[in-house]
């Protein structure tokens, strides 16, 4: 499976996320399959069965994080250029169709979060940006449509 790339502080912030679901989350649900056992007839207790659903979920959940973990290859956005857009990099852009201004960081696929200003270095967006320069003009293909930007700022 190929490394996918990702920041520190995304590597940590999964890194907590599976700590919490292992040593939080699945304690709980493992006594809350212990409390519903104790009510007798398993076949028809709804909060046996809403727990153990719970623990296939919350198994899952840690195996997917692990292997995100396992395939992931930290890269170090400490020294990052201000020149171009590169992995780690913080650009805010202008929407040239509605003025609109808006600020991403480029990160890596496992850690995108549009709501939290992050993108995907694999987004349609994420890999017009690469390489480009503060004024460069960017056309991205989306599933909306055509959208047209500015690069106003690289952090």
């Amino acid at each position: 499976m190929a490394r996918s790339p990702i920041t520190r502080n995304g590597y940590n912030t999964l890194h907590k996320e599976l700590e919490n679901l292992k040593k939080v989350i699945r304690p709980q649900v493992i006594k809350a399959i212990e409390e519903a056992r104790a009510h007798g007839d398993l076949s028809e207790n709804a909060e046996y069965v809403a727990a153990k659903e719970k623990q296939s979920f919350v198994e899952k959940k840690i195996h997917e994080i692990e292997q995100k973990l396992a395939n992931s290859e930290i890269i170090d956005t400490l020294n990052l250029s201000k020149d171009k857009v590169g992995f780690g990099s913080v650009v805010t852009l202008e929407n040239l169709d509605n003025g609109g201004q808006v600020t991403y960081q480029i990160v890596g696929p496992d850690e995108s979060d549009i709501p939290s200003g992050k993108i995907s270095i694999t987004s349609p967006l994420g890999k017009a940006l690469i390489g480009k320069e503060v004024d460069d003009e960017i056309k991205v293909q989306t599933p909306g449509g055509e959208k047209n930007y500015i690069i106003l700022k690289i952090l």
